[in-house]
């Protein structure tokens, strides 16, 4: 029996979400690193969580649990 893929309505799927809500920590740090002098090890450890985001989001979407 094949699997049928869910519909998610407006991008609300678990890989949108999971891509969203890390880019978010990503820029909030890159945000802060940037600001605090700068600091680079928090500016690139931020930058690399947004380079994740995409990753994460393309590997969850490959799994199914993103919007076709």
């Amino acid at each position: 029996m094949a699997r049928q893929a869910r519909y998610y309505h407006h991008g609300q799927s678990p890989a949108a979400w999971a891509g969203t809500i890390i880019a978010t920590i990503g820029f909030i740090a890159t945000t802060v690193g940037i600001f605090m002098g700068p600091n680079w090890v928090v500016t690139i450890v931020g930058a690399a969580l947004v380079v994740i985001a995409g990753l994460v989001t393309m590997v969850l979407k490959a799994m199914g649990l993103g919007q076709p």
